[in-house]
């Protein structure tokens, strides 16, 4: 399919967005007797007192309706006949009209740049939705004017409609105002931003200094308190070997021998140590094993509990197996028996209705013999005028 030549427009949001929902499948429906009246929910939009425009007089309106009207039939023409255009239209509003389709709700309430990109402006979609919405707009401004012409001879629709757009083309102007004071506001504000940034970092600066000085003078007081300390603890220690070689001197022979009684006590209290360790790790030992023949005995317990499980419920299967048969049995003895007694029963009906037909015949043909000889009922002898009757 060749691709359009559209021209590089954004999309116009009018006050037609919202009635899209409707506007591709109405543009397949309009004829000439049922065009206008299907823009009553857009002239709806500009309504306004008639009383203060000033009206046309008869033939200006109807000069200016005529021509109108000319407008819309070739404004319907350019659309129709655009297939391309249409296609296209159709394939980019396809998740949107298969929502009308399938009568899936509508949001109330929608907003107009839910569905743009502002980073991806220039694809195909947003210029088809332009051109369609400019197409709509001016179409229905038409109808609406053509409208006001023809019932109030005035153009109060487009008038309403050129105020609305130079409302818009103001308030856009007064944004983008208010834009380009944000702007210098925002320069103002960085300049400040930076300004107080400075200042805090000279601050910061200033603060770093004070405080590496005072800890270079905590590290001095710290390294002399040391060294005093130092020297103290230096000559504690000399005074207390001092004190320790006089002690010695004078308790050698009674440290010797309270040192061969202490080390026999530490032999034998590291025999007795030795001796209840083995006795525990044996212990130990033999609660291990304990405990692995019960975690075995656990286990194997288990898996006999399940073996155990699995026979009864095989067990109870063949029981209810073996029932459902007995019943299948019963039941079938019983359709059996009464197929038997259907059967006698149908016998003994049979053997009557021979015996009764026979009864019957017999009856039938006794009758019909006695009406023959005595020549009654249907078998009766004519009389004939003039002559008496011959035997049969």
């Amino acid at each position: 399919m060749p691709s359009l030549s559209i021209p590089n427009k954004t999309r116009s949001f009018g006050s037609n967005t919202d009635k899209y929902e409707n506007g591709f499948q109405k543009r397949k429906s309009y004829n000439t007797s049922k065009e206008f009246d299907e823009y009553e929910e857009y002239e709806s939009d500009f309504k306004v007192n008639n009383d203060e425009k000033k009206g046309l007089t008869y033939l200006q309106s109807s000069l200016f309706a005529t021509i109108l009207e000319d407008t819309v039939t070739e404004m319907r023409i350019l659309l129709e006949c655009n297939n391309v255009l249409r296609a296209e239209k159709a394939h980019s509003d396809m998740a949107m009209l298969l929502r009308l389709k399938y009568r899936i709700k509508q949001p109330e309430v929608t907003d107009e740049l839910e569905d743009i990109d502002p980073h991806n402006l220039e694809i195909d979609k947003y210029k088809l939705d332009k051109l369609d919405s400019d197409r709509m707009t001016v179409i229905n401004v038409i109808v609406a004017t053509y409208k006001n012409l023809i019932q109030s001879k005035n153009y109060v629709a487009l008038e309403d409609h050129v105020n609305g757009v130079l409302s818009t083309d103001n308030y856009r102007l007064e944004l983008a105002e208010e834009e380009t004071r944000n702007r210098i506001m925002r320069k103002e504000l960085n300049k400040q931003l930076r300004q107080q940034r400075n200042h805090m970092k000279s601050v910061i600066y200033d603060t770093e200094a004070v405080i590496e000085e005072l800890n270079l003078k905590v590290e001095d007081a710290t390294l002399h308190a040391e060294i005093c300390s130092r020297y103290v603890d230096r000559w504690q220690v000399a005074r207390t070997e001092q004190h320790h070689q006089a002690i010695h001197d004078k308790e050698a022979a009674p440290s010797t021998i309270i040192e061969y009684y202490k080390h026999r006590a530490d032999n034998e209290q590291r025999v007795h140590a030795e001796i209840e360790l083995l006795f525990s790790i044996s212990i130990n030992e033999t609660l291990e094993k304990v405990e692995e023949w019960m975690a075995k005995y656990d286990k194997d317990m288990e898996n006999i509990d399940l073996k155990i499980q699995i026979k009864k419920n095989e067990y109870y299967d063949m029981l209810d197996k073996r029932i459902h048969l007995e019943e299948t049995i019963e039941k079938h003895d019983q359709l059996m028996k009464m197929w038997i007694q259907f059967k006698e029963e149908r016998e003994k009906i049979r053997a009557y209705r021979e015996k009764m037909t026979k009864s019957a015949i017999m009856v039938q043909a006794w009758w019909r013999g006695l009406l023959v000889r005595r020549q009654l009922g249907p078998y009766r002898v004519s009389k004939k005028k003039g002559g008496k009757a011959k035997k049969k």
